[in-house]
């Protein structure tokens, strides 16, 4: 039997040669006949090689392909054209990339998914593929401390949402919550992207549900900068801040060319869902402002008072906790007639840090004050009835302002200080009809469920059910304290009188003296200053001159409260 021939011998490698291709030559050195490639050469590897030093020919170096990379950012960085960005400019608006820039600390943006098209078909779409899909998204920092943002670029399809441009907005509210940091939404866009159908819809199905997962867990911020329209308006109602700047931003979920087809009604934007609106009349709007520069660095204030998640206490500046009495500002400011206004933001600016505080919804149900401020460095929610107003009774909206605040105060580790002067719930048919009873029970739900400390002061009046919400002892204040003008009553002492001495009065030959006895005789029984506190439910009658150093003492002892809720899945809230 012959043998055959070795692999290795020259007959078998020119037999495996491709026709014509030339014999290989050994390399310098190789002693004669040895193959070119080793003594086992494969005519595969040779033909790799060959594609190999094609390939050397033909691709990008790695400079080439930096400087292609370089070209992308910088059409990215510019929008698709010079003339969308003067529009922009010329409707009084920033473009994304300018408004994220005076947010965020300088230079500490990174960018996630900048690059990234969508994949839509029809209607010319898949002729218009813009890098970044009308959308940036990204984290950064704001006094150092991080923070996630994305902002609708108005330039790209009207910063209309599609299936790619909400994937994006996904990933990113992802990233907050994982990360434990508050969410800035920069909302300038026309709404669901039409072309792309019932994907855009689902697109904000997406990001209502993180908005609720989220909600409580990381603060988020809505700042309204152009149109938010239809499906879009719903986030920013989930959100815990909303911000507008008049003149440019607008909210509704059905546009004027809608309303007046069905109701025959004429409106404008502004008249509909304006900035003014949405601050005075619907209560949308936390915050108002005439233009971004001023929007964006309330937003930068905001983060400055709030913690990062709802794991960690509010940041403490470590400002000044002096204790020195206040001089007879706060004695001079309140008069003790209970019939007589006075601004209630004056008492504020008298006991937190510097005067300086951020008051929410200031022209929706003024007749109650909240504010964020700084007491002794520390953050606190201030809960005030305003005499200038209504004389500070509480009424529907009064309440849900109310209840929504001490609400977040609560999600966030935010102590609370309520400042009383209330002479009750407001009467009236228009409020019993509106649900004064299921919308008033919203505050004292969300004092009765709020864990954080919680410190009230009653300055002049407090009457009936009203005084009971505003954070009673009797619904789990952890303190209480009063000024020597404080009447705590069923009601007042003239209205107590009429009612409970309506007989004596009548009968009497001369009412009206009658009547003014019996009031004295009700005052000095029941409504004297220190009826509660001798009663236990005011822990001290103070000084109104010592009243921010009672309130610094109190905060700095409850600062480590903790209290827990019994276990559920929620509480059923009167919505």
């Amino acid at each position: 039997m012959t043998a055959s021939a070795p692999l290795s011998s020259p007959t078998a490698d020119r037999q495996d040669l491709p026709s014509g291709a030339p014999s290989p030559r050994p390399a310098p050195g190789t002693p004669a006949g040895t193959p070119a490639n080793g003594p086992a050469a494969d005519p595969a590897n040779d033909l790799v090689g060959e594609l190999e030093r094609s390939f050397r020919h033909t691709a990008p170096s790695m400079r080439e392909r930096l400087d292609e990379l370089a070209g992308l950012r910088a059409a990215l960085l510019d929008g698709p054209d010079p003339a969308a960005t003067e529009r922009q400019h010329a409707r009084g608006k920033r473009t994304v990339r300018e408004r994220i820039a005076m947010l965020l600390d300088e230079g500490s943006f990174t960018e996630v998914e900048g690059l990234r098209r969508h994949r839509a078909t029809g209607f010319g779409l898949e002729r218009r593929k813009p890098p970044g899909d009308g959308v940036v998204t990204g984290w950064g920092t704001v006094n150092g401390r991080q923070v996630f943002v994305y902002g609708h670029d108005f330039r790209v399809f009207g910063g209309a949402l599609g299936e790619a441009h909400a994937e994006k907005i996904h990933k990113v509210m992802d990233l907050a919550e994982a990360a434990g940091a508050p969410l800035v939404a920069l909302c300038d866009g026309a709404g669901a992207r039409i072309q792309e159908g019932v994907t855009a819809l689902a697109g904000y199905g997406g990001i209502f549900t993180r908005n609720v997962r989220m909600s409580g867990v990381v603060p988020q911020i809505s700042v309204i900068l152009g149109p938010c329209a239809g499906g879009a308006a719903y986030s920013p109602a989930l959100t815990d801040f909303v911000f507008m700047v008049r003149g440019t931003a607008q909210m509704y979920i059905t546009g004027p060319d809608v309303v007046q087809a069905v109701t025959g009604e004429r409106v404008t934007h502004e008249q509909l869902g304006g900035a003014d609106v949405h601050a005075a009349v619907s209560g949308v709007s936390t915050f108002l402002h005439d233009d971004e520069e001023s929007c964006l660095e309330d937003v930068r204030y905001l983060l400055d008072m709030l913690p990062a998640n709802n794991r960690e206490l509010p940041p403490d500046d470590g400002g000044p906790d002096d204790e020195e009495d206040g001089g007879d500002a706060l004695v001079n400011l309140v008069p003790a007639d209970p019939h007589q206004a006075y601004d209630m933001r004056a008492v504020i600016r008298e006991v937190v840090d510097g005067g300086e505080s951020l008051e929410l919804h200031e022209r929706w149900a003024p007749n109650i004050v909240c504010a964020l401020a700084r007491i002794g460095g520390q953050v606190v929610g201030i809960v005030a009835n305003q005499p200038m107003a209504g004389a500070g009774a509480l009424d529907i909206d009064a309440s849900e302002k109310g209840a929504r605040f001490v609400q977040m105060c609560d999600a966030f580790n935010i102590p609370l200080v309520t400042l009383v002067d209330v002479p009750g719930f407001l009467p009236g048919t228009d409020q019993e009809h509106e649900g004064i009873i299921r919308r008033g029970a919203k505050l004292l739900y969300a004092y009765c469920n709020a864990t954080v400390p919680r410190v009230q002061v009653i300055l002049r009046k407090a009457y009936g059910g009203a005084y009971i919400v505003m954070d009673s002892r009797s619904i789990g204040c952890d303190l209480s304290f009063a000024w020597p003008t404080n009447e705590i009553a069923v009601m007042g002492a003239e209205a107590a009188a009429n009612v409970v001495f309506r007989r004596e009065i009548a009968a009497s030959a001369d009412p009206e003296l009658t009547r003014a006895e019996r009031v004295a005789e009700y005052r000095g029984e029941l409504m004297h200053p220190y009826y509660a506190a001798e009663r236990g439910l005011v822990d001290d009658v103070i000084d109104p001159r010592h009243t921010r150093r009672v309130l610094i003492r109190s905060l700095r002892m409850l600062r480590a409260k903790h209290a827990d809720l019994p276990q559920r899945k929620h509480g059923n809230q009167p919505v």
